[in-house]
């Protein structure tokens, strides 16, 4: 099994720092780790990585502008800790462009086991090339050995290299976005509650029995308000997400060519 590449710790406090940095190390990875925002910036920069942790209170600036500068230049996963327990603080991470989020004090099994779960995810590209053949019930075949493309109302959406087009046009979407959306393209009949559409993004980590909280819920529901502003929805007339209140969402009805 190949090595799963660079992860950047960046972190002020050192024990948590050599903590992660050690969890890190055991999971695989080349570890490099920073204590302040701007040289952790640097740091994913310059060694190219692919995962980071990323703590919310740093010295010199806020976690959050770190992950949008890294945004700038990088699709690495990025797990942010923090010791704050307020929801607009998760909310803000999600928005900003974090994988996920993981409050202080931590199990080092949870956090290993979180980073684990995110590396099985491949992360999404931006165009879509479709094939000819594609068939009337919105399915294209594949290689002849499965069914990669899905199409809704003039959504394209090929599960295979994460690619996404709205009307031709290619669709960039995040990881959690993408999974949602293929989640509820795969269950068209079904509606698909709040704790149903976690497991989808937040994939192996969370079986079952796994407890989901209210902020993974609501977490949830950022990534959705997140894609009906990208797909350009009608909020009188949902062309691919109906809300069904109390419960969660569905796919809305395919109209007609």
């Amino acid at each position: 099994m190949s090595e799963p590449g660079v992860a950047v710790v960046i972190e002020d406090d050192e024990d948590v720092r050599n903590l992660v940095g050690a969890i890190l190390k055991e999971a695989g990875f080349v570890v490099h780790s920073a204590a302040t925002g701007r040289e952790g910036v640097e740091v994913v920069r310059h060694h190219q990585a692919v995962a980071v942790t990323l703590d919310v209170g740093l010295p010199d600036m806020d976690g959050h502008e770190v992950l949008r500068r890294i945004r700038q230049f990088s699709d690495a996963y990025v797990v942010m800790l923090t010791a704050r327990r307020d929801e607009p603080d998760t909310l803000t991470a999600f928005l900003t462009g974090a994988d996920d989020y993981v409050k202080k004090p931590f199990l080092p099994r949870e956090l290993r086991a979180r980073v684990t779960a995110m590396m099985r995810r491949p992360r999404v590209s931006a165009g879509l090339s479709l094939p000819e053949d594609a068939g009337d019930n919105g399915l294209v075949r594949s290689n002849g050995r499965h069914d990669a493309v899905i199409e809704h109302n003039g959504l394209s959406l090929n599960y295979k290299s994460r690619a996404v087009a709205l009307d031709g046009s290619p669709l960039t979407l995040t990881r959690s976005e993408f999974d949602l959306l293929l989640d509820l393209l795969r269950n068209p009949e079904e509606v698909r509650t709040r704790a149903d559409l976690v497991r989808a993004a937040r994939g192996d980590y969370y079986d079952d029995d796994a407890y989901i909280s209210e902020a993974d819920e609501r977490a949830v529901e950022t990534h959705i308000g997140n894609l009906r502003r990208k797909l350009r929805e009608d909020s009188q007339s949902p062309r691919f997400l109906q809300t069904i209140r109390g419960v969660g969402y569905r796919l809305a009805p395919k109209r007609p060519d």
